[in-house]
């Protein structure tokens, strides 16, 4: 479990995140929306530790963030930040090694290169494992930062708006193989969305932020309603129910 506890946050003087009390249970998908600016990408990447942790107490099961070591947390916990950086004359390939370093650090073995092939499968990546990075679509560089994160073979994946560049297709593919990720390999995924329909479709469960704070959190259906959306969104947008999922109407 994560568990997060008393977390505060401020980047030179301006509050960020406040109070924040949050329990991550293993397994599922638990998906964090909420307005830009409300702190969701501030909050993973403290969970993930790439920014120092000031006030309040982060663990990862027995891990506790600022205490534990960065090779520690890395066999546990993976995370897909906004702005990846990596060199974009990087091979696809070789990207989706590079999650394999925690461990084989730097001696890959037979096992690291049968999980990477599989992953680059998984990923629909087989056919570009040759190319570089600045030599494919946005779309195609954002699955191959999805599937670095996922080679790591933690039990946590963290990702933040992996579906930034993908059309149609491509979200509703990464989404169902994140789903059947939680679903049939015990992974805990949480994931940062702009798109409210695919936390809703996808998610087990909701946590939406304004402002820095929690301002709800729970299953899709008892979450996402017309009251958030006005009080939230600042959106007067109509929720119907389509297969007991609520689906926000534009």
């Amino acid at each position: 479990m994560i568990s997060i506890r008393g977390v505060k946050h401020s980047i030179q003087g301006k509050p960020i995140l406040q109070d924040i009390n949050l329990d991550l249970p293993r397994g599922g998908v638990t998906a964090l929306i909420g307005p830009n600016g409300a702190g969701k990408s501030t909050l993973l990447s403290l969970i993930a530790r790439l920014q120092p942790l000031g006030t309040g107490t982060i663990r990862v099961d027995a891990l506790q963030i600022g205490s534990c070591s960065d090779a520690a947390l890395a066999r546990v916990l993976a995370i897909m930040p906004q702005s990846a950086q990596i060199s974009a004359r990087l091979r696809v390939g070789e990207a989706v090694m590079m999650g394999r370093y925690p461990w084989h650090r730097g001696r890959p073995g037979k096992r690291d290169g049968e999980i990477v092939e599989e992953t680059l499968r998984l990923f629909s990546l087989t056919s570009l494992a040759d190319r570089f990075l600045d030599e494919i679509s946005g779309g195609q560089r954002q699955r191959a930062m999805v599937a670095m994160a996922y080679a790591q073979e933690t039990d946590y994946l963290l990702l933040d708006e992996p579906l930034n560049n993908l059309d149609i297709a491509a979200s509703r593919h990464l989404m169902r193989l994140l789903r059947q990720m939680a679903d049939t390999g015990r992974k805990s995924i949480v994931i940062v969305l702009h798109d409210i329909n695919y936390a809703a479709a996808f998610a087990d469960r909701v946590v939406v932020m304004r402002e820095g704070r929690i301002v709800a959190d729970g299953a899709p259906g008892a979450v996402i309603t017309p009251a958030l959306m006005a009080d939230v969104f600042e959106t007067d947008a109509k929720v119907h129910l389509v297969d007991d999922r609520p689906v926000v109407l534009v």
